[in-house]
């Protein structure tokens, strides 16, 4: 049973209870200042279960900024509790150890007193941000509800404004490159600091400081102005608020490398232009919800979360792809084959014919999975944009993806061009899209055959998953014991190959292998490994026991381009993914948080489970709960198991 979730700055202001209070800023640390306090209006059930789970992850989290190796910045998750709970917390780069902690009581206390059992709560104070939610909200970045607080009096003059604009401009593009994802400067009379969750990354942190600078623009010429986000912060002033060490020369990090007071101003208006754009797409979407739907010829805008998906018509899809002609198809895969296609009105598409039996109840399956898989955002899940069906033919039309399938560019034509910093970003997108299909979607959505072909790239190289939620269109197909086998030996974890059992925690075994392809530049079965190792996940977990698992990377990757204990730790993190037991497979909202951080436990992985690859799935397992391993034809050993 799936109950309502409130996710903090995505609600309108009815939905929260928002307060602002202020004091003067003390000389010294750790600066409690509170800015903001918000909490959800739906409370937690069994609110017993999640109080349990959030004193947890705050015990966690404090634990972590008392240790002083985590950087100002900790989360903490408890995703298996009855009522799951989700944490984090960051200090201001340049608040001391103790200061961060006695900032963290001070939000915490905040959050106890004025949230009780509410399913969501955020604490913004001057030296520091907590946050807590009962789904995992990590990666988030800028959400509506994001505002600025000016304060103070005006500063006389047109200077100190100019100043003010043209340092948060500067910040806005070094940060997203600096270390930690933090900086403080002062030019001019001004003294400026702004800072990203760790966990929203580069791209993340830098489209959070853009709409940053367009809040913070309305301050000057006040003295004093901030601007507060899901997933950064801004601050200006007229006198210092960190120490003068603190100070950092953005220079290092600016393309030009120097300040452009120019581009600061051209940032906040194009931040400002861009908020407008968006406030006047969302009242199209409005407009858009009360009009009928009829087949058209199909625009890409047509097929938004507010109408489901655009009905094709068919012969138009057949221009669109030359009479699907050989020369027109990208590829083939297990669920029908796909064209590319070029509308009337210019838009390029991806067209899937599908395999589907002829009867009235596929037709109806058809029409009931493509609603709601049409209903699926997210970056990095590859968009249905609509449908077309035509007797036996059932045709899904998709956003195009210019640069095809991760796999060419591991083991095919265009092997060798990822550098390390695309194939990190690839693996946290991923485990992102698997994530928001399996606890963020109102509907669980078991992808079921995982694999580096069915990871697309668009033209920034960001991964997005496809077929997803196309498992059970296939013929025979039920639920949780299926009598096709709609997995890829190889990625497939042993427990649905050989009896069929389905979780979530399928998805999590092949993403494992995926990352270690990734990582690898090898194919999941690469013959070209050792003679007595015939599969990549046999061989990396050699490599483990051995500690030798950097042995395990691509010769094409740059060694300065990467850390060799970041890339152990995710193979470390892979190893994990493909354990035998599935109780001891992390769920994938905890893999990103893995990926993310930097102050999680030891990892220590078990033996993996092998299928072999002489073997092979003829398409039948017994649907009965008795189903054996002796009825399918998949061997399997276990390394030295215990």
């Amino acid at each position: 049973m799936h109950h309502r979730k409130v996710h903090l700055l995505l609600l309108p202001a009815l939905a929260l209870v928002v307060a602002s209070a202020w004091f003067p800023l003390t000389v010294g640390n750790p600066q409690a200042t509170l800015l903001n306090l918000g909490c959800s209006q739906y409370n937690a059930t069994p609110a017993a279960a999640f109080l349990a789970a959030l004193n947890s992850t705050f015990a966690h989290l404090r634990a972590n900024l008392s240790a002083g190796g985590s950087g100002g910045f900790a989360t903490a998750a408890e995703p298996r509790a009855a009522a799951p709970a989700f944490a984090m917390a960051q200090c201001r780069p340049y608040v001391s150890g103790s200061d961060c902690v006695a900032c963290f009581d001070a939000a915490a206390a905040r959050l106890r007193a004025a949230c009780g059992a509410a399913n969501g709560g955020r604490a913004i104070l001057d030296g520091c941000m907590l946050r807590y939610e009962s789904a995992a909200f990590f990666d988030q970045a800028t959400l509506p509800g994001n505002t600025q607080i000016c304060n103070g009096s005006a500063v006389p003059g047109g200077g100190f404004a100019d100043a003010a604009r043209a340092l948060v401009g500067d910040l806005a593009a070094a940060v997203p490159r600096a270390p930690g994802l933090a900086a403080a400067a002062a030019s001019g009379g001004v003294y400026a600091a702004a800072q990203c969750v760790e966990t929203v990354g580069e791209g993340g942190c830098a489209q959070c400081l853009k709409v940053a600078v367009g809040n913070i623009d309305g301050c000057p010429p006040n003295s004093d102005g901030r601007a507060v986000d899901a997933g950064c912060f801004m601050r200006y002033s007229n006198k210092p608020f960190f120490p003068a060490n603190a100070t950092v020369d953005l220079a290092v990090y600016l393309r030009s490398g120097k300040s452009s007071r120019k581009g600061a101003i051209i940032g906040a208006i194009l931040g400002g232009v861009a908020f407008l754009f968006l406030v006047g797409l969302l009242t199209f979407l409005l407009i858009w919800r009360f009009r009928k739907l009829k087949p058209r010829k199909g625009d890409i805008l047509g097929a938004t979360e507010l109408q489901g998906p655009t009905s094709f018509y068919y012969h138009d899809l057949k221009a669109a792809t030359n009479n699907f002609s050989e020369k027109s198809k990208l590829g083939e895969g297990g669920f029908g084959d796909v064209y590319k296609g070029l509308l009337k009105n210019g838009k390029t598409v991806a067209v899937k014919k599908l395999i589907v039996m002829e009867t009235s109840r596929a037709k109806a399956d058809f029409e009931s999975e493509v609603k709601l898989i049409s209903n699926v955002h997210h970056r990095n899940l590859v968009r249905l944009l609509g449908c077309s069906r035509k007797g036996s033919e059932f045709l899904l039309v998709y956003e195009y993806m210019a640069n095809g399938s991760l796999d060419k560019f591991l083991f095919g034509e265009r092997r060798g061009t990822l550098n390390w910093r695309q194939r990190f970003n690839i693996i946290v997108g991923m485990a992102r899209g698997l994530a928001y299909l399996h606890q963020e979607f109102h509907v669980c959505i078991i992808h079921r055959d995982i694999k580096s072909s069915n990871v697309l790239l668009d033209d920034d190289f960001q991964p997005k998953i496809a077929d997803f939620g196309l498992a059970r269109l296939l013929p025979d197909d039920h639920s949780h014991l299926s009598t096709k086998f709609a997995g890829t030996l190889g990625y497939t974890a042993p427990e649905y190959a050989i009896h069929g059992q389905l979780s979530e925690k399928v998805d999590t075994y092949s993403f494992g292998v995926v990352v270690l392809e990734i990582l690898s530049g090898r194919k999941s079965n690469d013959t070209r490994l050792e003679p007595e190792t015939q599969y990549l996940l046999e061989w990396a977990w050699r490599l483990y026991e051995s500690d030798n698992l950097i042995g395990l990377v691509d010769q094409s990757l740059d060694p300065e381009e990467y850390r060799p204990e970041e890339v152990k730790r995710i193979m470390e993190i892979a190893l994990v993914c493909t354990q035998s037991a599935v109780a001891a497979r992390p769920m994938m909202s905890e893999v990103v948080v893995l990926l993310l951080t930097r102050n999680d436990p030891e990892l220590q992985p078990t033996r993996p489970t092998f299928i072999d690859a002489t073997s092979r799935v003829r398409g039948e397992t017994s649907t009965s709960s008795s189903s054996s391993a002796s009825k399918a034809t998949v061997s399997i050993s276990q390394f030295s198991a215990r």
